[in-house]
């Protein structure tokens, strides 16, 4: 049996890739305000303002490739049982070549019908006003937006749970709900967390590892050790 390796990633891991983090000092995304762009109330004030910004999202993610820490994370498959967690919508670790992902955020490339949550489509091009689904419903991009559930969470607890190695990847750990999932590993289980700039120490949790290193860095290094059975 191979060991369970759960693997959280957040921003810092696409940001590598050149994908906007969105969210700047001042809570802004790319100078709107989160609401506006990602909140149910932000669609139905001005549902063409929010597509668009999403097309701009979808027409970057084209643009760019995975990085280092996306293929690391692929190839630890090799030796591992691998479910990657991730907070961004991008298909990056797809790509990459990983094949257990969860995206508890939604998903950019995906959109679903505004009338019935079941209908969700592949998405790859501009998503118009007048872009129906077979319902007749106006649809909208495939994610979770302030104060709407997170429908995988369920699921991410419950592979969290059953880790043997947790790593936490370019995440500041303070986005709710994903940040809770750490306390969800069993106890004793070895966590390393690598960030440029950790927003952990040492001392917050038991068996934890941190490697100040940006992802393309760390985590190569990381997976290195982990299929040299370091």
């Amino acid at each position: 049996m191979k060991k369970k390796v759960t693997v959280l990633t957040g921003a810092g891991v696409s940001a590598e890739s050149g994908i906007n983090t969105f969210r700047d000092a001042g809570g802004l995304w790319e100078g709107h305000d989160v609401m506006e762009v990602a909140s149910p109330q932000g669609f139905y004030r001005n549902p063409g303002l929010v597509l668009e910004f999403y097309n701009q999202r979808r027409r970057q993610l084209h643009q760019v490739r995975p990085n280092k820490a996306h293929l690391a994370l692929a190839e630890l498959e090799r030796e591992y049982d691998v479910t990657i967690i991730t907070q961004n919508v991008d298909d990056l670790h797809e790509r990459a070549g990983s094949t257990k992902v969860v995206h508890l955020h939604g998903e950019l490339l995906k959109v679903r019908s505004t009338g019935d949550d079941s209908i969700v489509l592949e998405w790859k091009n501009d998503l118009k006003l007048g872009d129906l689904c077979e319902k007749g419903h106006q649809l909208r991009p495939h994610i979770v937006w302030f104060g709407e559930e997170v429908p995988m969470l369920e699921k991410a607890v419950q592979i969290t749970s059953t880790s043997d190695i947790l790593i936490i990847i370019g995440t500041s750990m303070q986005v709710y709900p994903a940040a809770g999932l750490v306390n969800y590993a069993p106890s004793g289980t070895p966590i390393y967390f690598i960030d440029p700039r950790p927003s952990v120490s040492g001392n917050d949790f038991n068996d934890l590892t941190i490697l100040p290193q940006k992802a393309a860095e760390g985590v190569p290094e990381l997976v290195r050790k982990l299929l040299n059975g370091q």
